[in-house]
């Protein structure tokens, strides 16, 4: 008699791991070979668990290169996006970090790898709720997620070393420059919602704000105020 295969020994939870984890070990190629360099933030990419943070029906796309859909009409970006935000932030551990879209909460989990404290705002009473719950339960202790007006930041915690931005407005919230720090970086999609939108990188001096674009993106709309639903 024929002795079993590995695949017909193991059962589908262990396939299924198994195949977790190959995707994961793809998932940083692909973020390599994109162009990310920066050690760091492929560590933090490799210890998060997107898996946890997409919705059930998507698991077996969770390190699939492209962005999913999450309640609440909104979704969790693709992996390279995160990756290059967060590259493109230059993080050091000292920092305080408002992030402003907490959705999945996935881009603050991997910011939380990264820097001292993460200040997450959310209009989405539903996600930010859920947001908080994956959060604790993977132990990332130093984020703060709150369900509020992203346009508004958060002024009593101001200032902000960096600020990352996860949709896309048409012009930086003033209120969010008027929160970041001297000599602090705001990464922002700019342009319309039905047009082209582009990354980019603003830096705080004492004589003003210097503004480079970075990539073209597309990212769901930044909207003012608190989300009614909840």
């Amino acid at each position: 008699m024929a002795k079993p295969t590995a695949d017909e020994r193991d059962g589908p939870g262990e396939r299924a791991e198994a195949n977790r984890e190959n995707s994961r070990m793809e998932f940083l190629l692909t973020l390599k070979r994109r162009g990310i360099g920066d050690r760091a933030v492929l560590r933090a990419m490799d210890e998060v668990p997107r898996d946890r943070f997409v919705e059930p029906a998507f698991t077996d796309s969770a390190y699939v290169d492209q962005a999913l859909p999450i309640a609440c009409g909104q979704t969790i970006s693709q992996p390279y996006v995160v990756a290059y935000m967060t590259e493109q932030l230059g993080l050091r551990p000292q920092h305080k970090v408002l992030e402003i879209g907490t959705g999945s909460g996935y881009q603050a989990a991997v910011l939380s790898r990264l820097v001292r404290e993460v200040v997450s705002i959310e209009r989405y009473r539903t996600l930010a709720d859920r947001a908080k719950e994956t959060l604790a339960s993977l132990g990332y202790d130093n984020v703060t997620v709150i369900a509020g007006d992203g346009f508004a930041g958060a002024p009593d915690r101001a200032p902000f070393d960096r600020i990352i931005v996860t949709a896309a407005a048409e012009q930086p919230p003033p209120a969010l420059l008027e929160q970041l720090a001297t000599d602090g970086v705001m990464l922002i999609p700019l342009g319309p919602q039905n047009g082209p939108q582009n990354i980019v990188r603003l830096t705080k001096s004492l004589t003003g704000t210097v503004r480079e674009t970075l990539i073209p993106v597309r990212f769901v709309p930044l909207l003012p105020g608190r989300a009614l639903e909840l």
